[in-house]
């Protein structure tokens, strides 16, 4: 077909269904999803004001969790003030560049958080097999590093499996049963190049799985340098330095694989719960990362302490 022909078939617009056979619920659902909005930016805002103004966390660790504040806050607002607005006032239409751009930076976001899980289980490793050489080998500048080397592959990763899209014809088919626009759910309304289709599904799927096990490596490492250590409170107290990023590892990967396998194998799930899972993918790991690493680690509680409630304790009673 010639290129101005595929050109006409690219549409202006889709729409977004919101979650198919519950659209008199939308309201309803949409309290709780605005609710956990809500509490997430406050989570991770404090999160990450608290980082910034204490100098004693101005470290290796908690610099990768303020990176991962800010993952998670491009995640969450990306996807969920376009749902808000599709639940309270339908607003279906979304603009095939601004789709283009959504599913963008939604992909984007979860191959750079994946990547600074990895970054932060090597943290780990090092504090724990090699505590000599941490200073050494994580200094700000590899920290610094780090993040970019996250942001360059997740663009190498997203760019050729998203922007191929506007050179597909769609035939006419613009309606996305979905609250937001996602990869697999974009492609599959082309009807050409389907291999554009397994790109999305085989590219960011082995990047996720590589790091996977470069961090299950990492962790056998530490296993072993923890049962050498003759100890137990030392071996306590080391296995909680990992506990909150075991968490955080759980609530990103276990959604994000829940919500892909679902849809791209699970033909016999119905569609409602597939959007259900997927819209808590970009909404429990905002809201509870910080929570697990508010209660589980001490120095951030107490910082959180010291800059949002004991200032207020000096004012001078009237």
């Amino acid at each position: 077909m010639p290129p101005s022909n595929l050109s006409s078939l690219t549409p202006d617009t889709f729409i977004l269904t919101g979650i198919p056979g519950m659209e008199q619920l939308h309201v309803w659902i949409s309290i709780p999803f605005c609710s956990m909005y809500v509490a997430a930016l406050l989570g991770n805002g404090v999160l990450l004001l608290t980082i910034w103004r204490e100098r004693g966390l101005h470290q290796p660790m908690y610099l990768f969790l303020a990176m991962l504040a800010v993952a998670d806050l491009t995640l969450s607002t990306t996807a969920v003030p376009k749902m808000l607005a599709l639940f309270w006032f339908r607003a279906r239409e979304i603009s095939f560049s601004a789709c283009l751009t959504q599913m963008f930076f939604l992909h984007f976001t979860t191959m750079a958080e994946s990547k600074i899980l990895l970054a932060m289980a090597f943290d780990r490793f090092v504090a724990i097999c090699f505590p000599l050489r941490y200073g050494a080998a994580l200094t700000l500048s590899a920290v610094a590093k780090t993040g970019l080397a996250a942001l360059l592959r997740s663009s190498c990763v997203i760019f050729p499996c998203v922007f191929p899209l506007r050179r597909l014809p769609f035939c006419g088919h613009t309606v996305i049963a979905h609250t937001y626009c996602e990869h697999m759910g974009v492609a599959r309304l082309a009807c050409a190049d389907i291999a554009n289709v397994w790109y999305g599904l085989a590219v960011p799927f082995s990047v996720g799985l590589l790091d996977l096990a470069l961090i299950a490596v990492s962790y056998g490492f530490i296993l072993l340098a923890l049962s050498r250590l003759p100890s137990r409170p030392a071996r306590r107290k080391a296995l909680h330095t990992c506990g909150s990023h075991l968490c955080v590892l759980l609530l990103f990967h276990a959604p994000a694989v829940s919500s892909a396998l679902t849809q791209r194998f699970g033909r016999s799930i119905p569609p409602e719960l597939h959007i259900l899972l997927a819209n808590l993918y970009v909404l429990l790991p905002p809201l509870l990362n910080p929570v697990v690493y508010g209660v589980r680690t001490r120095q951030i509680r107490d910082r959180v302490l010291k800059v949002f409630v004991r200032p207020r304790s000096r004012l001078p009673r009237r």
